[in-house]
């Protein structure tokens, strides 16, 4: 290689080769160490509820009597022995306060829990957050006990180093490690209002409530679910992120209780047909489909409008706008960026306080396939609101833009729609290559992009 080649090759791969030992490889060893003093395993016990009568036998078979005499606490009848669970948790604080996942300590009568060094407590539960899956429990007469603090878990990249440690199976104080394999995951758990982290570490059953460290020994994470054809670990486990566990615990150790806000919209993701009808760049914010009438934004918010930001914050999915909102303060006004008839504007809105029974509402969309005719391609008919759909043709525009047989088309352009000939109309006088048709679906209303390009 000539002299020209050889300095090329060190431009290339110099950084590389120069980098200390410590940059490639994490000290797992003092980092763990350091950590697990203040990871707890976690036993609680529930009593099942007394039964009568032999499950599983028809009345009067022969060995109903059998079992009623004999079967005592061998889930036949009688009242069986309590049932034992195992979890994880972690201290947070020196006077007790230990933190683990709403599922472990659900519907349970008591709950102990037992420290590295093998001293046991008993626990109080001072509150539980079911939505994010997050409790705090408080262990009685202690002080002085090793705990760790939160981490920013918004500041943690993909590709990080990270450490779990937990109760996998009664394997009490055991340490697996991996990286952060993805941020932002909606897995069913936790709704809304949490935007999970993926690791590879392996998290088992038993590990719930257990901590995901990065290197500095800070909590990221309270390990939560896994992804599992076996119901063992195969690399795709999931956490509560901590800044998001952190507002959660504050809360609950202030009243036991998490005040979460709530607008009393429904909203619906905005696809690229709804961005291209709307006039919006790209698919970002979130698209108000109804606003109920007591709603807390009900003077404010419209159906048809785009939530560009909230509070400050930038609406990048549909699905931020209830965890941001969640977030907010109860009964507080904030201010919002909205789309609105195709005019970008500021509007302050009331935030009231999610009661239990309340949820936020996110309608996906979906399409299926039927048959029909006109330019519209759906077979229509007046409805008691609107226009009803009664057919579909597969390449028609209806179809391609996800409009569903019995959908009520009630707007198009805005316009109020009551007979076939009002779609007709309507489509007719649309600007543009797409516009907006509102629909209801079942209860919901929700906005459809159609596309007339290729109409």
């Amino acid at each position: 290689m000539n002299r020209l080649a050889t300095i090329a090759a060190s431009a290339t791969f110099g950084a590389f080769a120069t980098l200390p030992a410590a940059a490639h490889q994490a000290d797992y060893a003092a980092l763990a160490e350091q950590v697990t003093p203040a990871v707890v395993n976690i036993f609680t016990t529930q009593k099942t509820p007394e039964f009568t009568g032999v499950r599983g036998l028809p009345e009067g078979h022969p060995l109903e009597k059998f079992f009623e005499r004999f079967g005592g606490g061998n889930g036949f009848s009688g009242r069986s022995d309590p049932s034992e669970a195992l979890g994880s948790g972690f201290i947070i604080d020196g006077s007790g306060y230990v933190i683990t996942n709403n599922h472990v300590v659900e519907n349970t009568d008591s709950v102990k829990v037992k420290l590295a060094d093998e001293r046991e407590f008993t626990a109080t539960i001072i509150g539980t957050d079911e939505r994010t899956d997050v409790a705090l429990l408080k262990i009685d007469g202690s002080a002085g006990l090793p705990s760790v603090r939160f981490g920013n878990s918004d500041a943690v990249r993909v590709g990080e180093d990270v450490m779990a440690v937990g109760n996998p199976y009664g394997f009490g104080g055991t340490v697996t490690t991996g990286i952060v394999s993805g941020k932002g995951r909606s897995i069913g758990s936790g709704g809304p209002y949490v935007d999970f982290l993926q690791t590879d570490a392996a998290i088992n059953r038993g590990s719930s409530g257990g901590p995901l460290f990065n290197l500095r020994g800070e909590v990221i994470g309270v390990n939560t679910a896994i992804f599992s054809p076996t119901g063992g670990s195969v690399g795709l486990g999931f956490a509560v992120p901590s800044n998001v566990v952190s507002r959660v615990v504050a809360d609950l150790r202030d009243d036991g209780r998490v005040d979460r806000g709530w607008l009393g919209v429904r909203i619906q993701p905005i696809t690229d047909s709804l961005a291209a009808a709307l006039g919006l760049g790209g698919k970002s914010g979130a698209l108000i489909a109804s606003v109920s009438q007591d709603a807390p934004a009900a003077t404010t918010l419209r159906s048809g409008d785009v939530i560009l930001s909230f509070n400050g914050e930038r609406v990048k999915r549909s699905r931020d706008l209830p965890r941001i909102v969640g977030q907010t303060t109860p009964l507080t006004s904030v201010p919002a960026i909205i789309l609105r008839d195709g005019v970008q504007q500021t509007v302050f809105v009331t935030v009231g306080l999610l009661e239990t029974q309340q949820e936020a509402r996110f309608i996906p969309t979906r399409a299926e396939p039927l048959v029909s005719e006109g330019r519209l391609g759906a077979g229509l008919r007046p409805s008691l609101e609107g226009v009803a759909i009664t057919s579909l043709d597969p390449s028609g525009i209806a179809r391609r833009g996800g409009l569903q047989v019995d959908d009520v088309i009630l707007e198009i352009e805005n316009r109020p729609v009551s007979t076939p000939e009002d779609v007709a109309s309507a489509l007719n006088a649309a600007r543009g290559n797409a516009t907006l048709a509102l629909v209801k679906r079942g209860d919901a209303r929700i906005y459809i992009g159609l596309d007339l390009s290729t109409s």
